[in-house]
């Protein structure tokens, strides 16, 4: 199955690497090309790419509203958006995984992870380097600590979920890949995805990325 790849970047060079990575794949193929935000959602809504591949900064629209429109809460047939950015502008990094966004790298990321990134993403899983994940957390502890008005949520977290899936979401949480939270819970890695699954479908979350935003938010994990 070939997956259809919408290239959103403002910057000309970067926007034409991307393409070129992604188009000497024999399982893709890049349908398009956006350099701005509003493009980009245009561009994905006549296109239907199974991944659109996102800058988070972009002239007028940036990243975070299109990812919004495109895959944001009440959006019926959300698209797959693979966020990508550097460091620099990590404040912007939690309100765009809150957007929709199903997955997020770094512009220095190499072209093999973009590559697995993509293909991540189109499968309907979402990607999180834990690095990437545990440097959110930090930088974001203040903002994901919980307040009094999340305890009837955390409350029915933990009445839905078993306790085996408790212990797994709270290490999705703490940034740990499906092979890490295998090796530290002494179980399989495809047993580790079968509870990923339970988690998100009792919780009714769209991916991951969901499941660790909510983690923090309910408190059932709190960043230090």
């Amino acid at each position: 199955m070939t997956i259809r790849v919408l290239v959103c970047e403002d910057q000309e060079l970067v926007r034409a690497g991307y393409t070129t990575i992604f188009s000497a794949q024999p399982d893709m193929e890049v349908v398009g090309e956006a350099a701005d935000g509003r493009q980009a959602v245009e561009e994905t809504l006549r296109l239907r790419p199974d991944v659109v591949v996102m800058d988070i900064r972009m002239p007028i629209l940036d990243g975070i509203e299109a990812t919004r429109r495109l895959a944001g809460p009440g959006v019926g047939n959300p698209a797959k958006v693979l966020m990508v950015t550097t460091f620099n502008v990590d404040e912007y990094v939690y309100e765009a995984l809150k957007a929709g966004a199903s997955g997020f790298l770094l512009k220095d990321a190499p072209p093999a992870e973009l590559i697995k990134g993509v293909r991540t993403v189109a499968a309907g899983e979402s990607l999180v380097a834990p690095a990437v994940t545990r440097a959110l957390i930090g930088h974001f502890a203040e903002r994901l600590r919980p307040t009094d008005t999340t305890r009837p949520a955390l409350d029915h977290v933990r009445q839905t979920l078993a306790r085996r899936e408790l212990e797994v979401l709270g290490q999705l949480a703490a940034g740990l890949s499906n092979a890490e939270i295998a090796e530290k819970l002494c179980i399989t890695t495809e047993t580790v995805k079968t509870y990923v699954s339970r988690i998100l479908t009792k919780l009714d979350l769209r991916d991951r990325v969901q499941a660790v935003v909510l983690a923090y938010r309910v408190g059932l994990v709190v960043a230090e």
